[in-house]
């Protein structure tokens, strides 16, 4: 499974009604955490489960699903978090 794969599962268990998700390591050659093997990504995420939580309480809501992913496959990965109302708007 690739790690965009194994990004887009440990995800669904926020129940996404949108979810983006682009690699962008190729544009991080050279940089000091494309050496040591993870990747840069970039997120745009709708979920209800964000309704009524800060942007920092978004993110750890993402990292935690993540978990150890924060520490090998991955690493930057730009968020956009947003409630479907919000997407609306």
């Amino acid at each position: 499974m690739s790690t965009i794969e194994q990004i887009r599962a440990k995800l669904a268990s926020l129940a996404p009604t949108e979810l983006s998700l682009q690699d962008d390591s190729h544009r991080h050659a050279g940089h000091a955490g494309a050496a040591s093997g993870g990747g840069h990504f970039e997120l745009f995420i709708v979920s209800e489960r964000f309704a009524g939580l800060s942007r920092v309480a978004r993110h750890r809501l993402i990292y935690d699903c993540l978990g150890d992913m924060m520490r090998r496959e991955i690493h930057a990965l730009s968020i956009d978090a947003r409630t479907p109302g919000e997407v609306e708007k």
